[in-house]
């Protein structure tokens, strides 16, 4: 976790933005992803020069060339190093002029980040708050690999209380809740076919570096985990890069993350592909025919984007690759042919794991839309023998617009560093979740359908017409309320009634 003072700082960035006239949060994060790189970028070039000093040998790979640009500026003042001590007005002449054409033309090194560079927009308006943002970001420490990370997420955040673009964000602690479930291993290939900024294979990547640590120190696995394990999609230039950097600044040096409509039929070229899928997928948009990939079709003939992603997931896995998805309640109990044929191929085709009702406030204030976790292995030969649960009432933060915590930090989260008694489960189901998960197959299996968990045997659900809702399976104890005779309210009444009488009757004599 980040502490006060570094929260200040990146506050303060923050204003002199927005008091400099960028308002836009997605523009600011934009703008200081651009500085950052740049900052990354000089941070190599020095590693090279320190390298090359110890080896006494000339440098292998520099970052900015010797010499010249094209307008007679030497490479040199292009660093970060450098360009931080000029003046304001020599500063922003430098960086506006030459350092983002040179950005420019990095293209051609075979980086996720370089390739997201190439149309880098320089939009700080004047010298000043270009100068006063360098100072700014000069003095926030980048050397520590989690420091970093969770000053992108802090900033990342300001996306979400800003209230703009909060839709490119999922909740952090529900990401980790699918992460937890899903277990991700050294060996996985991960991908998020609507990454936005990255957070499902940040996650992932954290969850890994916590459960295995030796996939750093074993040289093939360390390679895998920064060249093969992260695939990231999305069709947002700006999204790419924030989750590029995000990728960066949590320590995976060359991820998979691309330009990519994952629907559409040129992009039909990585089926079973991967092991694991995480994704939060755009809702409630419809594409037409022509432009959704025909093998997609195939699956489930809809225009509903929200079941053409689920049918992506299952072309996208391995067999025995698993998912764990959000999608809106609809494609839980729809009625259409396509809603039902969908669910039917998860039963009977696949193995549906778990399906997870969040509540309704989960993602407010950007949509106030039922959603769930649907959790699958994709088998092509069924396996399907009981399908958990889980109604998650509270997730830990308060369900209206406002999403404060209801519980003190070290209660919150899926694994929490205390434990929580009955009142702070009500609070947050969570850890509960992630506990009932690993007995699913055990006792779970006993619970009964009155409880916040349970588990469906497959026929039950075939019989209901392959509905997910846990509400068609949840059963409701109600209390037996016992009711006084008819004849003994009446009674009762009657004589109520020759009470107000008699009262009023003395009332009228004391006034006459």
């Amino acid at each position: 976790m980040i502490n006060g003072e570094l929260k200040n700082q990146i506050d303060r960035i923050w204003d002199a933005f927005w008091s400099g006239g960028i308002s836009n949060p997605l523009e600011v994060i934009e703008q200081i992803t651009y500085l950052l790189f740049l900052r990354r970028l000089d941070d190599l070039h020095t590693l090279e020069e320190n390298k090359s000093v110890r080896l006494k040998r000339p440098m292998e790979r520099r970052v900015f060339p010797e010499g010249k640009d094209q307008e007679g500026c030497p490479y040199e003042n292009m660093r970060w190093s450098r360009f931080k001590n000029f003046q304001p007005a020599e500063m922003f002449k430098v960086v506006d002029r030459h350092v983002f054409p040179f950005l420019r033309t990095l293209g051609g090194d075979d980086s996720t980040y370089a390739h997201h560079m190439k149309d880098a927009r320089f939009t700080i308006p004047t010298p000043a708050l270009l100068s006063k943002v360098v100072d700014l970001l000069a003095d926030v420490p980048m050397e520590n690999r989690d420091t970093k990370g969770d000053l992108y997420e802090y900033m990342l955040g300001k996306i979400a209380s800003a209230g703009q673009n909060g839709q490119f964000r999922t909740p952090r602690h529900i990401i980790r809740l699918m992460v937890e479930l899903t277990a991700p291993q050294p060996k996985d290939i991960i991908c998020d076919p609507a990454c936005g900024t990255a957070g499902f294979l940040v996650c992932a990547g954290e969850y890994l570096r916590e459960y295995h640590p030796n996939i750093l120190h074993d040289e093939t696995l360390k390679q895998h985990f920064h060249h093969g394990m992260f695939h990231g999609f999305d069709f947002d230039n700006v999204m790419l890069r924030i989750g590029s950097m995000n990728m960066l600044l949590h320590g995976v040096e060359n991820p998979d993350i691309r330009y990519r409509d994952s629907l559409a039929q040129e992009n039909a070229d990585d089926e079973e592909a991967y092991t694991l899928v995480l994704a939060n997928p755009p809702f409630a948009g419809s594409l037409d025919y022509e432009n959704t990939a025909k093998d997609l079709l195939q699956i489930v003939k809809t225009k509903k984007t929200e079941l053409l992603f689920v049918a992506l997931f299952l072309r996208l896995l391995k067999p025995g690759g698993r998912a764990a998805v959000i999608v809106p309640d609809g494609v839980l109990f729809g009625s259409s042919k396509a809603h039902k044929e969908l669910r039917r191929m998860l039963v009977e085709e696949q193995k549906l794991d778990a399906v997870v009702s969040l509540p309704g406030g989960v993602f407010k204030p950007y949509a106030g839309v039922s959603t769930g976790i649907l959790l699958f292995t994709k088998t092509n030969s069924g396996g399907t023998d009981h399908v958990w649960f889980y109604d998650v009432q509270a997730d830990g933060w308060s369900l209206d617009d406002k999403r404060t915590p209801l519980l003190s930090e070290d209660k919150l989260g899926v694994t929490p560093s205390t434990g929580l008694n009955e009142d702070e489960h009500a609070r947050n189901n969570l850890p509960d979740i992630l506990a009932r998960w690993q007995e699913r197959n055990n006792s779970e299996l006993k619970r009964p359908r009155t409880e916040q968990s349970f588990c469906v045997p497959k026929a039950d659900i075939a019989a209901q017409g392959y509905d997910l809702s846990l509400n068609r399976y949840k059963e409701v104890v109600h209390e037996e309320v016992e009711h006084r005779p008819p004849k003994e309210i009446l009674s009762s009444l009657a004589k109520l009634e020759a009470e107000i009488q008699q009262e009023m009757a003395e009332l009228e004599g004391m006034l006459e």
